[in-house]
Order: C-alpha cells, then structure tokens, then sequence
C-alpha cells in the first residue's frame, strides 16, 4: 500500500497546496500526473481499499508515470466542497454521493429514487450500460468540468436510531432523521414518518450524540466503521434504499490523458469497481456483527411497509424526458421486469 499523504487544516488551505499540481494541461497529452482524490470514509472502508489499489495499479502500469493520493476522513472537507475542489481543478477526484450530483443536475435523481435498484446486483449492471448512464454521466462537463466516472455502491440503507426501533413510518413521527441535503432526501424523509435535518456526514456522530437529529440512514458498513452504534444503538432493517456514490474527475485532467494512459486508467477503475461489489459484501455481513456485539440492537421489519410509503416519490421526482428514459433503462435491466 502506498504511503498516505496527509493534508492539515481547512479544506480552503489544502486546495492552496494542491492547485498547482498540474501546470497547463493539453487534450491527450499528458503522459503523467498525480491525481488528488477526495474521500469521506476511513482507511478501513471498501471504498479506501479498492481506491488505493486502483492507484497501485496505476502506479503499476504506467511504471510511475500516474499516481493516486487518496485523502480520506473528510481531509478536504465536506462533499460539497470535494466537488467544487474537483470542479475548480484543485483536486482532480473525489467520492460523492447522489445527491451531490443531484444538485447540479436533477436528472440524477433518476438513478437517486429508492425504487431503482433492486439490489447491487442490478444496480452495477445499470452503471455499466453506456446506452443508460452515458449521456447523464457526460451531463456535467460544460458546465461544471466535471465527467462522472462511474459508481460504487453503498448497499441496502436502513434506519437506526437513539430512541428504540423503526418498524413502521409511525415510528419516527415527530423525530429527526439525518439526510443529505436534496429535495429527494428531504421528501424520503417525510415519507419515512420523519422530519428531515440535512447535515454533513462527519457532523452525525455529534449530531446524534447531542440530540440535534434522532436518528440516521446509511448502510450497515458506515454504521460500523464512523461506530455510529455507540449513540444511536438501535439499528432497523428497512432496507429502503440502494444507494450509490459516483466517482468524479475533473474533465480536464481526464481529457489530458493520452489515450494510451487512459485505457489503463479505465482498466484500473474497473478493476477497482468489481473489488469494491467483492469487499463490500464481505464487509457487510461481518459490521452489523461488530455492531451487535457493541451493543447495537437489530430489528427485522417488514420491508414492503417502507417500499409502499416511497413509491409515490416516483411519480412526484420524474418530470422530464431525461429522468424518465434513464428510470425506464435502468428498470428494463431489472429481473423484475423480466
């Protein structure tokens, strides 16, 4: 593994050190590069691992020519401003969450509804479908150079909470559930029972330990290793989202690449993907365990309670052609469709 480069300070200092890492870059010239990239999850996280592997084997391939520095833990701050560092050019990548794309593009929101994926399954063979997500993926170029990679998954989300388990929306009547600020979350909020409160992911643990919000939603591997258990010990298994986060790359530097360098950097990626689905199973089955024996609380739900109370956000989120053909391609992938 290769050795982590640290970043002090404020996300605004850390862009001062990074932005001139590249000089001026020309369409399918550059031969080389050290490519930032933006995290918010520990080292100890699929999404850290597969990301440094990617850059061992960039590093591998293109005999140093291309190197990855991964800066996790919100180190650069928040995703809002990974994504302005990545659109800016200050930092060539980052891992941000649907809805951060949401709110440049609400076509988004497509791939964003909970009723999209069936499961991981299906939900990577939809990111790989160029006909699908190509045009969508490419959306942002002009207007923020920003080309969106590809995804990795964050699995099935669930609800867990400070006060006792969720087993229908009339649990959380009158309490407070943490999203992600998007009119999506906001509305999944309101149709899980809740009332939303938007904020920063590494602002939950306090957040919830301070009762400023009651409960969260996330999956069982952010639930273990942020051990947001240990303030919120009642985890519930709604299993109401399968939610995704996008790679981004600042469309300059993708586009500087020679195309000989790129197709490894394509390989890479792929690579990086397929191990992440891999490790993200894996890691699944073993965090709600670890929470469990720290004192978390588990509750199986009937899960067609919460199915029902989202469905109408599809008719209420789709409202343009591009929305609907990308909901469409995604669902005509789907073995329930079949």
């Amino acid at each position: 593994m290769r050795r982590l480069t640290r970043l002090a300070g404020a996300a605004a200092g850390s862009a001062l050190l990074l932005t001139a890492c590249s000089g001026t870059l020309e369409p399918g010239q550059n031969d080389g590069d050290v490519l930032h990239l933006a995290l918010n999850q520990t080292e100890s996280h699929p999404s850290y691992i597969a990301l440094d592997h990617w850059g061992d084997y960039l590093e591998e391939q293109t005999d140093g020519r291309w190197s990855i520095e991964i800066y996790p833990n919100e180190t650069l701050g928040a995703q809002a401003e990974a994504l302005q560092l990545v659109s800016d050019g200050s930092v060539e990548m980052a891992i941000v969450s649907g809805p951060q794309l949401e709110n440049l593009n609400k076509d988004f929101i497509a791939l964003n509804l909970p009723t999209t994926f069936d499961d991981i399954d299906h939900q990577m063979l939809v990111l790989g479908k160029e006909e699908v997500v190509g045009e969508l993926f490419n959306s942002l170029r002009e207007t923020n150079n920003i080309v969106v990679l590809g995804g990795f998954t964050q699995g099935n989300r669930s609800v867990y909470t400070t006060f006792g388990p969720v087993e229908s929306p009339d649990d959380l009547h009158g309490k407070k559930l943490r999203v992600q600020e998007s009119e999506l979350n906001l509305a999944m909020a309101e149709a899980l029972g809740a009332s939303a409160t938007p904020m920063a992911y590494g602002e939950l643990y306090s957040g919830l330990q301070s009762g400023v919000v009651d409960a969260a939603e996330n999956n069982e591997i952010s639930y273990a290793t942020q051990r947001h258990y240990e303030v919120a010990p009642y985890w519930s298994q709604t299993n109401h989202l399968v939610g995704l986060d996008y790679l981004i790359i600042n469309s300059t530097m993708l586009d500087s690449m020679t195309p000989e360098d790129r197709a490894i950097f394509d390989k890479g990626w792929e690579l990086a993907r397929a191990e992440h689905v891999e490790l993200w199973v894996a890691d699944t089955e073993t965090a709600l365990q670890q929470a469990v024996e720290d004192g978390a609380t588990v509750t199986i739900v009937d899960e067609t309670i919460f199915d029902e109370a989202l469905e109408p956000l599809v008719d209420r989120f789709l409202t343009t052609e591009t929305q609907l053909k990308v909901y469409e391609g995604a669902r005509a992938l789907s073995e329930k469709e079949e």
